[in-house]
């Protein structure tokens, strides 16, 4: 398929941002001090890789076939963190706060992107995207609540 000028520059938009989330979560895993988070951050980043690639056959022209559901499943986390304060609480609570804000980021691009292309199958494909980035936001903010880093 032949993307228009307008849908490469978007695509090439997207890859970057999917780069972004790729590199942070890997870094910000290896920089978790939370068992739990380190294994959220991992299965995240594998899901924002996948992601990449998508975008990479869009780009190639292909037309990504993507399942019904979410590839993505949603843990259940157990407070390792209190109510009080402590230097890796406050360490793992950033690490959190800046990708929740990631994905805040990247669901809001592919909001405006999906309204820009004119083939129903890739909106649909990057409405699945934009679906599972919600989901890493919602996987964030579970995460938070059950170590009383959300307020």
């Amino acid at each position: 398929m032949q993307l228009t000028q307008k849908e490469s520059s978007l695509i090439k938009d997207l890859k970057g941002q999917e780069k972004l989330c790729i590199d942070k979560y890997t870094k910000y895993a290896s920089s978790a001090c939370d068992a739990q988070l380190k294994d959220l951050f991992n299965q995240i980043a594998n899901t924002e890789q996948t992601h990449f690639d998508t975008l990479v056959t869009i780009e190639n022209g292909g037309t990504p076939q993507m399942g019904g559901a979410s590839s993505t499943s949603m843990p259940t986390f157990t407070a390792t963190y209190g109510a009080g304060e402590n230097e890796q609480k406050k360490s793992d609570c950033f690490l959190c706060t800046d990708l929740l804000t990631t994905e805040k980021h990247a669901s809001s691009l592919y909001d405006t992107c999906i309204f820009e292309f004119k083939d129903e199958n890739l909106r649909n494909a990057l409405n699945h995207i934009q679906k599972e980035e919600q989901q890493h936001g919602k996987m964030i903010y579970d995460y938070m609540q059950a170590n009383s880093m959300y307020s």
